[in-house]
């Protein structure tokens, strides 16, 4: 990765505040944050130390209190909400902890979903969707029901939404924290083998040292700052 390469994502001091009952509990205090493209980075932190919460005001899910955030670098710290969600179904790819499949929905409808937000789905896409399960290893199970399928698979279905659209950015909060150890390290080896292969940008968050010490940075959110 040269100096050169193109900022895809940049935070500047965010805040983050959430009321309690009794004070104001401060979760990201002054935040920095630089993604380039093709990088990948992990964030490790303890429990209720507001890593989700980093990934969500990142992402444009939640407003930060304080700061600005820019993505591939236009400012979209005040984008109306419906703007920064039409930017993101292009922009960024999700990896849920609980997979946030539609039980009523086969695996290649659950990977279609992500483009039908993004308001396409043609041939093209059906085609896309249908090579993205042969590739996380599911060519037997595309038209599976997702509540027949174990954990592992439904991952592997979330990792191919995430890429319908071929994002330029993944994200990918604890995406094996509900799998066996055996099962995580297999969906891990896929997530960061995909993003390798198409040079995609990854930010990982997880609680576990030996899958961060695969990305190319590794940080530590505590007490509201990234180190």
């Amino acid at each position: 990765m040269n100096s050169q390469s193109s900022l895809l994502l940049e935070a500047k001091a965010l805040g983050k505040q959430f009321p309690s009952s009794d004070n104001t509990i401060s979760v990201l205090a002054g935040v920095d944050f630089v993604l380039r493209a093709g990088e990948s980075v992990s964030i490790r932190g303890e429990s209720g130390s507001g890593k989700s919460t980093l990934l969500n005001v990142l992402s444009g899910l939640e407003r930060a209190d304080a700061g600005q955030l820019f993505w591939q670098g236009q400012n979209v710290t005040k984008y109306s909400l419906s703007k920064l969600a039409a930017a993101r179904t292009r922009y960024m790819g999700f990896v849920f902890q609980a997979y946030y499949l539609a039980p009523e929905l086969n695996a290649l409808e659950n990977v279609l979903l992500g483009a039908r937000i993004a308001g396409r789905v043609d041939r093209a896409v059906r085609e896309r969707a249908e090579a993205l399960l042969v590739r996380v290893g599911l060519k037997d199970r595309i038209k599976h029901s997702s509540t027949k399928m174990s954990g592992g698979e439904r991952q592997r279905v979330a990792v191919a939404r995430a890429l319908i659209n071929d994002p330029p950015l993944v994200l990918a909060d604890e995406p094996t924290g509900n799998l066996d150890e055996s099962t995580g390290l297999a969906v891990m080896d896929l997530l960061l083998e995909i993003a390798g292969e198409s040079d995609k940008s990854l930010v990982l968050v997880t609680h576990n040292p030996e899958f961060a010490a695969r990305t190319q940075r590794q940080l530590t959110l505590h007490l509201g700052k990234l180190t």
